[in-house]
């Protein structure tokens, strides 16, 4: 019965979306996609790669803090490059070694969520 996860969600400080589109749409290369007219009042952004099939919303949530764990896990084809244009972007890159059989590292956004990638090994 479970398809696929449609989106995720993150949450941001009222008033962070111009800083937002900034590191998705430039440092991760995400296409910002419009939010419905009903849900665009409540402010936040979203945005989409890989025609869409990835999601990633960012919802406006009063007295936000950055989750210390929690955080979505996306599979890269080259992880090598997407940690030097975080790198160049400002974004620091924490690399882990932990999970066999992949390549992985950690970053955040500019209001601090955390976001994995990473790259199984052949």
């Amino acid at each position: 019965m479970l398809a696929a996860i449609d989106h995720v969600q993150l949450a941001a400080p009222a008033g962070s979306e111009d800083v937002l589109r900034g590191f998705y749409v430039t440092a991760l290369q995400m296409t910002e996609i419009p939010k419905p007219a009903g849900l665009a009042r409540r402010g936040g952004c979203w945005f989409a790669a890989d025609g869409g099939q990835l999601q990633i919303h960012l919802g406006i949530e009063d007295g936000f803090r950055p989750p210390r764990k929690a955080h979505p896990a996306v599979r890269v084809t080259d992880l090598d490059r997407l940690a030097t244009r975080l790198e160049d972007y400002g974004a620091p890159v924490v690399w882990n070694v932990s999970l066999p059989g992949h390549r992985r590292f950690q970053t955040q956004d500019p209001v601090g969520n955390r976001l994995e990638f990473l790259q199984p090994l052949p």
